[in-house]
């Protein structure tokens, strides 16, 4: 097994100089190296060496409580005595009020270290910004800090038995009783919906107000600790038995007039929960572009060492010396590489905050391609290791298990691509990105992709073209991202690999975006 490496230069490579991190107004280069190199050394160390056995252990219930794996809390424990968890809050709140950017870089070294243990922390970083965004100074003086010490850890109670995408159906029901609000109802789904780490646990909760579909939806706090100190009625009914991340309890939780208060306007719930929905969506493209530089790593130390056949002049051979190997090893780092930049771009533009209809547009993009190539690339590192790729010893079996999952929660691919098809190209997101795009080498799609985007416009129903027009979204953007990495490569330590992949991926993207137009009728 290979000891998890943070791959902090490309992290560093790409922002700076890909994504223009340098355009922001607090962006600090070697503040950013420092930080960086200071959590990579900690998941290097301490998160990492738990990933694998507590794959195996995973969480269990007892007498109502979930516990975590062992060494989970100890860890958690150094996470916050270190100040992680109030890396991006402000800091008239006790956080150290960093930028999105700093959060890609740790965000991303902690899912390829220990995916199931950044998902139980990650949703901290959304539900501090639905409290800035949408809460009263008496909430976020009461719910900030503990959120940026890592007293409380959040959850975001969505989804429901008869309610996944399709929100107007969600039955959980919140009823106004004096001074407070009491929910009823039930939740699955829920990532870190219990767990023995911190002192407190926040659920975001979704309920209904009133019978106005959508419209009677609201937001609200839920504890896990009511006023009076007794323990809020909110229940774990189960773990639930999953693929991969064992470590990270997915519970349902049953509501029984949990006591809550409401956040934001009474029915303008969805808008306070898309904006912890749009963070993680944006976290979880990094835990798929995290499994590809893993399965990288993984798969490139061990084509250099595995003994395989003979190489042309008789001399042994490594799985490297193989043409095969060498083509699936260049498109897994591609696809790392390219995930990342365009990942690290939504970043920077969110950071900068003056273009807003890009990052609306650029988030599911990242989403889609983020977590459909860490799939990708965890299949193909199982490939170049052959028969120990499907053996636990090597690891990327849990890769791929991990992995898998990224592409289904937070809004499944295909509801991304329907929401590109349908809602974003057409209007003033689309307008955003095609700008964006002006002057960029795009290796020729920029034209088709404006073929494509006035031929959807055209349709009365987009909706069947929606997975082909994202392909070539996706590959059109790569290709000016391949193309930035190929002329900033010398900046990094080792620019013959970052050639080598961006030419692949260029290549790509030259053949996929073509091909999915044509099944466009374009």
């Amino acid at each position: 097994m290979k000891p998890f490496t943070a791959p902090l230069d490309d992290i560093l490579f790409t922002l700076t100089h890909v994504a223009g991190a340098d355009s922001t107004p607090d962006w600090d280069a070697d503040m950013a190296r420092e930080i960086g190199a200071h959590f990579a050394a900690f998941a290097e160390g301490e998160i990492a060496p738990l990933d694998e056995p507590g794959d195996r252990q995973g969480c269990r219930l007892e007498n109502g409580r979930v516990r975590m794996p062992d060494g989970f809390g100890a860890v958690y424990k150094a996470y916050t005595d270190q100040g992680w968890p109030g890396l991006t809050a402000p800091q008239e709140h006790g956080g150290q009020g960093m930028g999105a950017m700093m959060l890609a870089i740790t965000s991303e070294i902690f899912s390829g270290a220990n995916h199931s243990l950044q998902m139980v922390t990650g949703l901290v970083p959304g539900a501090v910004r639905v409290l800035t965004r949408f809460g009263t100074p008496n909430q976020q003086a009461r719910h900030i800090p503990g959120l940026a010490s890592g007293a409380t850890l959040a959850t975001m109670c969505l989804t429901e038995p008869g309610a996944g995408s399709d929100l107007s159906r969600v039955r959980c029901r919140a009823t106004e009783t004096g001074d407070h609000w009491q929910i009823t109802g039930e939740k699955i789904f829920i990532s870190g919906g219990d767990q023995d780490m911190s002192e407190e646990i926040l659920h975001l909760v979704l309920a209904r107000t009133s019978d106005k579909g959508v419209k009677g939806l609201s937001l609200f706090l839920c504890p896990c600790t009511k006023a009076d100190g007794t323990r809020n009625t909110v229940t774990v009914t189960r773990i639930e038995e999953k693929m991969g991340l064992h470590a990270s309890p997915t519970c349902q939780l049953a509501f029984d007039t949990a006591e809550a208060e409401l956040i934001g306007a009474e029915g303008q719930g969805l808008a306070a929960m898309f904006t912890m929905m749009n963070h993680a969506r944006a976290d979880v493209a990094l835990q798929g572009t995290a499994h590809a530089a893993r399965a990288y790593d993984v798969a490139a130390s061990y084509a250099a060492e595995r003994t395989q056949g003979r190489k042309a002049d008789g001399a042994p051979a490594v799985l490297a010396d193989h043409a095969d190997v060498q083509r699936m090893l260049t498109e897994i780092d591609a696809l790392a590489l390219g995930t990342r930049a365009i990942s690290h771009v939504a970043f920077v533009a969110m950071e900068r905050g003056d273009a807003p209809a890009l990052v609306d547009f650029l988030t599911p993009v990242a989403k889609v391609a983020g977590t459909e190539g860490g799939i990708k690339a965890a299949d193909l590192g199982i490939q170049i290791l052959g028969g120990y790729g499907y053996l636990s010893e090597y690891r990327l079996e849990q890769t791929y298990r991990d992995a898998r999952i990224t592409t289904i929660y937070e809004g499944a691919t295909g509801i991304h691509e329907r929401m590109l098809a349908t809602r974003l190209l057409p209007g003033p997101a689309g307008d955003a990105f095609q700008a964006f795009l002006a002057g960029e080498d795009t290796a020729g799609l920029l034209p088709l992709w404006h073929r494509a985007r006035a031929h959807l416009a055209e349709q009365p129903d987009p909706a069947p073209l929606a997975h082909d027009v994202m392909v070539l979204t996706v590959q059109t953007l790569l290709a000016a991202l391949y193309a930035r990495i190929e002329a900033a490569a010398d900046q990094h330590p080792d620019p013959a690999r970052l050639r080598r992949a961006a030419a692949h991926g260029r290549a790509t993207a030259m053949a996929f975006g073509p091909a999915h137009a044509a099944r466009m009728g374009l």
